[in-house]
């Protein structure tokens, strides 16, 4: 691998990081050409949403003249009605009378509660326990093959979406959080699963660890000879490239990635792209070439998301861009039942239709993308398509992974309805009355609950 910079870098690329947060929204929304109103109603929503962005997002990525219409701007700045019109009305009102911080506080919380803050029930039901004792915390296990870990230090990002479905651990509110403080449980667990042959470090976003504390994470990994592949699920290379560049540990991060490698196991890059402005900057296509230099594999997944990428263009070229610079496209995920759901949501048919043209536009390196794809309870269901059987019309779809690895693969069908967002909208079609994943409990070896993107 190189660690020189073979390429002009831009303006910002060596700068330090420097976040901005709610106590800057109304100077930032000002210049988005918003009025009084419009920016307290969007500090409204951020009292209850969370809101970051850094100084490469606001100069790099955003296109100022477009806001607050440009994509990456809708990516990461609260919008006045992501929330119902009474929630903000009643947060405005509090911060126009200057309320008290505990006042706000409550209120928020209370709004909270009705958007779902841990869909599919992934903070009680996919908890693992090591010697069926305590309960293994920033641990999900699922999938018999799959773990997910969520390390203490990475529970941040760069720049927060407005639609992440992780939102709730982003919030400052202790219950919401998950979070593992070291691996060691996780390694004794391995050792006494030796069926999980993946761990995927998600968050928050881990690559806001430094090498340090990141290593102190994954090399314990390096020695379960079960395991085969470590993923890094993240957005750094949108947020912030320079985590990969020009950061004073970026090289040691990169020969930590190629340790990963040289140990036999898989390294899998995660890479969250939600627009193709995003891989706009040099910055970016530098960063792509110095992790795949160490062996690293780039798989690149974004949900589809009302008012920011859902066009099929946007997509195509999104995933045609990623093929040119080595990245392997993998999902297009639905928008999960949680947060703002109601307003960047995408209704499965439109989603379908959406995925479907993007496809027909990509060679067949780029078809190696699924979707839509359904992070739900019973598991990963992807939308195959709209057809007709026996008069009816219906969805078809499948279980990419299930909570019964039985109904993997196996195709079943819903009613047609042009409004459904989600699973849990859509009815049995030709005469069932219930789903395949409802007619009896999963096995014991699955009888956890959904957690995430994976």
């Amino acid at each position: 691998m190189s660690l020189t910079h073979d390429a002009p870098l831009s303006p910002s690329a060596g700068r330090r990081f420097r976040a901005y947060t709610t106590k800057h929204l109304d100077e930032l929304t000002a210049r988005a050409g918003l009025d009084a109103d419009e920016r307290l109603a969007v500090r409204a929503v951020a009292q209850v949403l969370p809101f970051r962005v850094n100084s490469y997002v606001l100069d790099e990525l955003i296109d100022w003249d477009a806001a607050p219409d440009d994509p990456i701007y809708r990516l990461t700045f609260p919008q006045p009605d992501m929330l119902p019109h009474d929630d903000v009305s009643r947060i405005a009102d509090l911060l126009r009378a200057d309320a008290p911080r505990s006042e706000l506080t409550r209120a928020a919380n209370e709004i909270r509660a009705k958007l779902n803050p841990h869909p599919a029930g992934q903070m009680e039901l996919n908890v693992p326990r090591l010697n069926d004792e305590d309960p293994l915390q920033g641990v999900q296990h699922k999938y018999p093959e799959t773990v997910l870990f969520f390390p203490k230090q990475g529970q941040t990002c760069h720049a927060y979406c407005t639609y992440c479905f992780r939102w709730a651990q982003f919030v400052g509110e202790p219950d919401l959080k998950f979070a593992a403080s070291e691996t060691s449980h996780l390694v004794s667990y391995l050792r006494q699963h030796p069926e999980v042959t993946s761990v995927l470090f998600t968050g928050g976003d881990p690559m806001i660890m430094g090498e340090g504390v990141l290593s102190r994470y994954i090399e314990p990994l390096l020695e379960v000879e079960t395991l085969e592949s470590i993923r890094i699920g993240t957005k750094a290379l949108s947020y912030w490239p320079q985590r990969f560049t020009t950061d004073p540990d970026a090289d040691e991060t990169l020969r930590l990635f190629e340790r990963v490698v040289e140990s036999g196991k898989n390294l899998a890059f995660m890479a969250h792209f939600s627009h193709p402005n995003e891989m706009a900057p040099d910055l970016v296509r530098q960063a792509v070439r110095r992790i795949r230099e160490t062996g690293a594999v780039i798989r690149t997944q974004a949900p589809l998301i009302r008012t920011i990428n859902d066009d099929a263009a946007t997509w195509a070229d999104m995933w045609r861009d990623h093929v040119r610079h080595g990245m392997v496209p993998y999902y297009m995920f639905v928008e999960r039942d949680t947060g703002p759901q109601d307003y960047f949501a995408v209704p499965l048919a439109r989603a379908y239709g959406i995925f479907r043209d993007a496809y027909a536009r990509v060679s067949g390196l780029a078809r190696t993308v699924r979707g839509p794809s359904m992070s739900a309870t019973p598991g990963k269901v992807c939308v195959d398509g709209v057809t007709e059987v026996a008069g009816e019309k219906v969805f078809v779809l499948h279980f990419i992974q299930a909570r019964d690895p039985e109904l993997v693969g196996r195709p079943f069908f819903a009613r047609y309805d042009e409004r459904a967002a989600w699973l849990f909208d859509l009815e049995p079609a030709l005469g069932a009355t219930h789903f395949p994943y409802e007619e009896a409990p999963p096995s014991d070896a699955s009888a956890l609950a959904e957690p995430a993107e994976v």
